[in-house]
């Protein structure tokens, strides 16, 4: 995960606010980042979970980073320290005899440990969710069955050309709402923030 050239005017734009920018930088970042998690050897839930998870706190710390130039390195070390700490997760076990007829009928730990997971998040998404305005609601339900922009347009009658921002903008709500802040262990954006309310996360890269 080497440096590129214009990483760091890259990063002040996205942390101003600039899709464009934040775009390029995913583009740019995306693969590297994918092939740190899979040498680790997650399952597909685990890494997608550890995926989001580096590029939510990238947006979270867009304006903190104190030399923009150094975004690999930083990419590099925050996506070492979610792997690790997922595969710890993941050495949990549980109690049973292995030679008992239960044993087989028992989920293995790794399921039960992935199933929690997702359940925990589940939760907070619908916590969250219901923080929000009707109009957030309806538009990041959309977003999630993946709906194409016209269908978005028709359905909830906006113009095509605002759901992009519109869309950043409730996605940022929702990472602030209460749920969100606790399941993730933030705290809330500083008023001020630049540019946190309108990036959307990355989509993953399998």
């Amino acid at each position: 995960m080497e440096d590129t050239p214009g990483v760091g005017r890259l990063v002040r734009a996205s942390a101003d606010g600039d899709q464009a920018a934040w775009n390029e930088l995913v583009r740019r970042f995306a693969h590297p980042v994918m092939a740190m998690i899979r040498s680790y050897r997650l399952n597909s839930a685990d890494a997608e979970d550890v995926y989001q998870t580096v590029w939510l706190k990238l947006v979270e710390n867009l304006d903190s980073l104190r030399d923009p130039e150094a975004l690999p390195g930083w990419l590099r070390s925050t996506t070492t320290h979610e792997c690790i700490r997922q595969v710890e997760r993941r050495r949990r076990t549980v109690p049973v005899d292995p030679q008992s007829a239960e044993a087989a009928k028992q989920p293995s730990a790794d399921d039960i440990e992935a199933a929690a997971v997702r359940a925990e998040l589940r939760v907070a998404l619908r916590d969250g969710l219901a923080e929000l305005s009707d109009e957030d609601q309806a538009l990041l339900r959309l977003y999630a069955l993946a709906e194409p922009y016209k269908n978005v347009s028709q359905l909830l009658q906006m113009k095509t050309g605002s759901i992009g921002p519109t869309l950043g903008r409730s996605l940022a709500r929702l990472r602030q709402t209460r749920a969100l802040r606790r399941y993730l262990g933030t705290q809330p954006a500083a008023e001020n923030q630049k540019g946190g309310d309108r990036l959307e996360l990355a989509p993953l890269d399998r």
